[in-house]
């Protein structure tokens, strides 16, 4: 019997697990599948609906749950196997290399200047590039770098070696291997996020075809001061800053024939703080927002519509769109419907708000620990009413995105019940 508990997932919703249960003397081992915590929060420039610094709101904790005394972050890694019940839970978790020390590494960052290679950034969307050695962002946490085995010339090819001989505290180590952690712990909470749908395959948005349409999270990191633009917002075709853009909602959810017929719950305030963010970067942007519904059901949320209406001049059209394409000026044309009639309208920069689903890695970890998945890849609650987050495994519990589409709010809000329950569990199981 034990009372450790292990928080799966560093997103917002899992450290908020971790700093509650380890601030009611619990051991928490917090288990992050990429090199830092932080999560998609993290990628954001601002929140909804009080356009607050999300980095600003998340960096603290962050901090605060890497030095707890009683928290033990295990990053880049996963969990691979479970076995027991409540209360002794043996995990095993693969801890994989980084070919960085990370008790040596301080994050100075000479090894950058010296990497050949070029990647693109997968936390900038692809907008700019990485080294093979890297660090995801600045506030990462640890602050360590990291060596993509995939692309390293001296791991593929025995060639290179330039961030081993720039490394003054001697932290490279290209012979490192992956580690497996057995660990025991009480009780397991599950926060293990969203991934953004690639709208590529839906045809009628143009989305990889047309230069300058975007995904939302694209644009969130182009509208950030440390993202790669800086702040501006650039067209791809000829990085020219629009002035005319449009924001079409619902890009891969509500419909049933791509397998998203829910609603994400977050892009109908997303879009709106992006148009809103837009006209504070510059007085003579126009924003157009294209909607099924606005779905504003929480605190605050439709007066912040009134507000992005009345205060930024934003434009609300009730109506499905799709995009073609101005081929001389690679403008897209929005074709939308408004009673029955069919029109069309030239804008300088498309956003498309996708849906958000379930991470890749949720249904093999769900296999893992004996947990069920819904028809759309979420983790289900045994009762999804009185008791959100318990699971048809004793002692397991989820939190966040994993569970259903959920906002920052709600995602800290269940981070907190499902730290409750697994203290709850440990107790009872005669912890």
């Amino acid at each position: 019997m034990t009372k450790d508990v292990m928080v799966i997932g560093g997103g917002i919703a899992g450290i908020q697990a971790a700093l509650d249960l380890a601030d009611k003397g619990m051991i928490v081992h917090l288990v992050e599948k990429t090199p830092s915590i932080g999560g998609r929060m993290a990628q954001l420039d601002k929140t909804f609906p009080t356009n607050d610094c999300s980095i600003c709101i998340l960096a603290p904790k962050m901090a605060d749950c890497f030095s707890h005394p009683n928290t033990n972050v295990i990053t880049y890694a996963e969990v691979v196997g479970v076995e027991g019940k409540v209360g002794s839970f043996k995990v095993k978790v693969l801890k994989k290399a980084r070919y960085v020390d990370e008790t040596k590494c301080t994050g100075c960052g000479e090894c950058l200047e010296k990497c050949p290679s070029k990647v693109p950034s997968e936390f900038e969307m692809g907008l700019s590039n990485r080294k093979a050695i890297y660090m995801p962002f600045m506030q990462a946490v640890p602050r360590v770098m990291t060596i993509d085995k995939e692309h390293c010339t001296m791991i593929t090819k025995g060639k290179c070696g330039n961030c081993k001989k720039a490394c003054k505290r001697e932290a490279i180590d290209y012979e490192m291997k992956d580690k497996i952690l057995e660990l025991e712990v009480g009780a397991i909470v599950v926060a293990t996020g969203f991934d953004s749908w690639d709208p590529s395959s839906a045809t009628e948005y143009g989305y990889g075809r047309y230069p300058n349409v975007f995904t939302a999270l694209e644009y969130e990191r182009m509208i950030n001061a440390a993202g790669p633009t800086h702040g501006h917002i650039e067209r791809r075709s000829d990085k020219k800053r629009p002035i005319k853009m449009a924001f079409i909602q619902c890009v891969g959810s509500r419909n049933p024939q791509v397998g998203h017929p829910y609603c994400c719950s977050v892009c109908c305030m997303h879009s709106t703080k992006e148009s809103m963010l837009a006209r504070e970067h510059h007085d003579d942007m126009e924003s157009t927002i294209f909607y099924k519904d606005m779905r504003a059901c929480a605190k605050g949320f439709w007066e912040y519509i009134e507000r992005a209406k009345r205060d930024y001049g934003v434009r609300y059209v009730n109506s499905d769109a799709t995009v073609q394409e101005n081929a001389e000026t690679h403008n897209p044309i929005v074709v939308y419907d408004v009673g029955g009639r069919q029109q069309s309208e030239e804008f300088d920069m498309v956003v498309l708000a996708t849906t958000l689903v379930p991470r890749k890695e949720t249904l093999e970890l769900a296999k893992v620990l004996g947990l069920k998945a819904d028809e759309f890849g979420f983790l289900e609650s045994s009762e999804r009413i009185l008791e959100f987050g318990k699971t048809v495994v004793p002692g397991i519990y989820l939190a966040g995105y994993a569970a259903g589409p959920a906002d920052i709010p709600e995602s800290v809000a269940q981070g907190s019940s499902a730290a409750a329950k697994a203290v709850e569990a440990i107790v009872q199981a005669g912890g």
